[in-house]
C-alpha cells in the first residue's frame, strides 16, 4: 500500500484563534494607529509590533496539521467505531438506570472554551481610552525637585507652555518665585472634587499606564468643563503658601479657558 503525499489542514482551535485576536489587537493599535500611547511609551513601540506578529504565527501554527490521507481515513474509521460502541453502551446503560451524564462533559468544554475569545474580540473592536479624570482622582502625586530651591528663570515672552510637572514644581517647591507675573499655558484633562473644585489633570508614565501618577492644577476665576474634557488654560500663578510646606499648591489663576481635542499622546513623561 502506497503513502499518499501529505496535506496541509487547518483546524479552527480556540486556543489559535485567542491568540491571532490578540496579535491582531496589538497590530492595530500600535502598526496601523497611535492607539499603543494610551497604554504605553512611544518607545515600545517596536515590541508591540514584534509580540503581536509573533502571537498571529504562533496561533496559525497552533492549527495548522500535516497529516497524511490515509492516517485521517484510519482516524475517521476508528471515530465511527468509537461512536457505534457509545451508542451501544448507552443502550445498555439506559437499561440499567446508570447515570452517565460526564460524558457529555467532554462535548461541551470545547464550546465553552470559544466564550474565551469574546475578550479577545472586545480588545480588537473597542480598545480601553486612556486613563482618566478617575485614575487622577485616586492617585494624586507630587513629582519634581526634591527639596526647595531656585529654578531657573522662564523662557521670555508671554504665555510660557508648561507641562504640568513644570508648573507643579515650581509652585511648590521654587523658592524664587520664578512663575511670579507671569502668563503660563497649561494643557490637561478637567477632573473636579465633590465641592467643584475642579483641576486640570496629566498621567505621568515611567514605562506605561500601569505606572501612571496623577499631576493636578487647581483652577480658579473659570467655570468648569465637563470631566474628561480636554482644555488649554492661561492664566497666572496663584501663590498659596511658602515653597516646601503643606500649603503650597499648584493653583492657577485662569485668564481663558480653551475647549481641544484629545492629543493622540495623552501622557506626560518623566
Amino acid at each position: 500500500m502506497t503513502t499518499r503525499p501529505a496535506r496541509t489542514r487547518l483546524r479552527l482551535r480556540p486556543q489559535g484563534v485567542l491568540l491571532i485576536l490578540c496579535g491582531a489587537a496589538l497590530l492595530r493599535i500600535a502598526l496601523f494607529s497611535e492607539l499603543y500611547l494610551r497604554y504605553v511609551k512611544e518607545g515600545l513601540r517596536p515590541y508591540l509590533v514584534v509580540s503581536g506578529v509573533a502571537l498571529i504565527a504562533l496561533g496559525l501554527a497552533g492549527m495548522i496539521r500535516r497529516v497524511h490521507e490515509e492516517d485521517e481515513q484510519e482516524h475517521e474509521a476508528h471515530e465511527e467505531d468509537a461512536h457505534e460502541q457509545a451508542r451501544a453502551e448507552h443502550d445498555q446503560e439506559a437499561h440499567t438506570g446508570q447515570d452517565h451524564s460526564h460524558n457529555h462533559d467532554h462535548t461541551r468544554n470545547p464550546r465553552i472554551a470559544w466564550l474565551l475569545t469574546a475578550p479577545a474580540l472586545a480588545l480588537l473592536l473597542f480598545p480601553p481610552p486612556a486613563l482618566g479624570s478617575y485614575s487622577a482622582g485616586r492617585e494624586e502625586a507630587r513629582v519634581a525637585a526634591q527639596g526647595t530651591g531656585t529654578f531657573p528663570e522662564l523662557p521670555a515672552g508671554d504665555p510660557v507652555d508648561l507641562t504640568l510637572g513644570a508648573f507643579a514644581s515650581r509652585a511648590e517647591w521654587d523658592t524664587g518665585a520664578s512663575m511670579k507675573n507671569r502668563t503660563v499655558r497649561l494643557t490637561g484633562f478637567v477632573t473636579r472634587d465633590d465641592d467643584g473644585t475642579w483641576y486640570i489633570a496629566r498621567l505621568l508614565v515611567t514605562c506605561c499606564a500601569a505606572d501612571a501618577q496623577a499631576l493636578k492644577v487647581e483652577i480658579r476665576g473659570a467655570a468648569a468643563p465637563a470631566a474628561d474634557a480636554w482644555v488649554t488654560v492661561t492664566g497666572i500663578w496663584h501663590p498659596t503658601g511658602e515653597p516646601g510646606s503643606d500649603t503650597a499648591r499648584p493653583v492657577l489663576d485662569a485668564a481663558s479657558v480653551k475647549r481641544i481635542p484629545a492629543p493622540s499622546d495623552p501622557y506626560e513623561k518623566r
